[in-house]
């Protein structure tokens, strides 16, 4: 299997590892694994475990909840290292940004597209992981040869902002900063789409999740940079106790609550610092120890995160998962195997096939990239 995995120096394999493994934990939701699994209702610590792999509904942090900041700062951190790699090659920052903003043209376009497909009809809505990603990419870009310094305090005025606007512009009905439908948030989705998200979720989360593009930068800049691993591994680690503390300290004192649906700035804090310690785990794990026998399981998949998130949440969505399912569970209900069993099944059958795609793209080199 060594094959598959990238032989490029000075590649960073934990973060292929990193983005894999978070595309393989969204395939699972869009293949309904835990949906299923929920179902069961076997009990106890079962379905303790299985509540972390769904969003908190409003004040509160679950696993969950950690995948689109990871999913952003992971963003960050390959956007940096793929630029600092083109300007070694004599690449300008300008030159550079017209592929950047074309890519976030892209990534803005694929992002509206998926919803209509949710939707099944044309809608426009942009509470897209990929639309918001379009944005925060040009946000972190502008500043990316910027000091460590300036890009911290800028990633800092963005959560200062954040908090600003939603407690300072309260409008008729949307006068409530922190309530669900009644916020600030809530109220620029009247603007901007004419209609408001009943999940609770907000297009103006791109401004303080642009700080979680702009931590992926630092991380990238860092982990490229020629400090020592453990230097790297103890700036990471400080990172991550440093917003845990300040997101979780401004949850307990009653200033900001932990909201993922809104992005508060403890939310961003908390969900960052989490990220930081996770990237640093993997690093120390994969690129410092080398313990990476079964990375490549992970990292088929991180190669081609594009294709597979969008191939999952169209196709999948609208076809895959139901063919699938025809076919386990009208040979597996010939066992006499109960309904919710068969769904458990399916879904799993249905996930490992989503990954055999992508293991036999990179098996041939096939990378979809914006």
């Amino acid at each position: 299997m060594e094959s598959i995995i990238p032989q490029k120096t000075g590649r960073l394999l934990s973060l292929d590892v990193m983005r894999g493994l978070i595309m393989i934990f969204l395939a699972g939701e869009a293949c309904s694994v835990y949906e299923s699994l929920r179902e069961l209702h076997v009990g106890g610590v079962f379905d303790t475990i299985l509540l972390q792999f769904d969003h908190h509904p409003w004040h509160g942090l679950r696993l969950w909840d950690l995948i689109q900041p990871a999913f952003m700062l992971m963003a960050g951190t390959g956007m940096y290292i793929s630029y600092a790699h083109k300007r070694e090659k004599g690449i300008t920052w300008a030159q550079n940004f017209r592929h950047v903003a074309l890519r976030a043209l892209k990534l803005f376009i694929l992002g509206t597209a998926v919803q209509c497909f949710y939707k099944g009809h044309l809608v426009w809505e942009l509470w897209n992981v990929l639309t918001q990603l379009s944005v925060t990419t040009l946000i972190a870009y502008f500043i990316i040869n910027r000091s460590y310094t300036f890009q911290i305090v800028v990633s800092a005025l963005l959560l200062i902002l954040t908090e600003v606007l939603y407690r300072n512009i309260l409008m008729n009905g949307f006068d409530t900063p922190f309530v669900e439908y009644h916020n600030f948030g809530a109220y620029m989705d009247t603007v901007l789409m004419g209609k408001i998200n009943f999940d609770g979720w907000v297009t103006i989360n791109i401004i303080p999740t642009a700080a979680h593009t702009i931590w992926g930068v630092l991380a990238g800049k860092l982990l490229i940079s020629r400090r020592t691993s453990k230097q790297k591994i103890q700036y990471l680690v400080m990172a991550g106790v440093i917003g845990l503390i300040l997101g979780f300290g401004l949850d307990k004192m009653h200033i900001t609550p932990i909201i993922k649906r809104i992005a508060t700035s403890s939310f961003t804090l908390a969900s960052g610092g989490w990220v930081f310690l996770l990237m640093a785990f993997l690093y120390w794990v994969i690129d410092v120890k080398k313990i990476n026998k079964y990375a490549w399981i992970a990292v088929v998949v991180g190669m081609n995160s594009i294709f597979i998130y969008y191939f999952f949440n169209t196709v999948g969505y609208q076809w895959f998962n139901g063919a699938v399912a025809i076919f386990v569970k009208g040979f597996a209900g010939l066992a006499g195997i109960a309904p919710k069993a068969l769904a458990v099944l399916s879904a799993l059958v249905t996930w490992v096939l989503e990954w055999g795609l992508c293991y036999w793209l990179a098996k041939r080199k096939i990378f979809v990239k914006l």
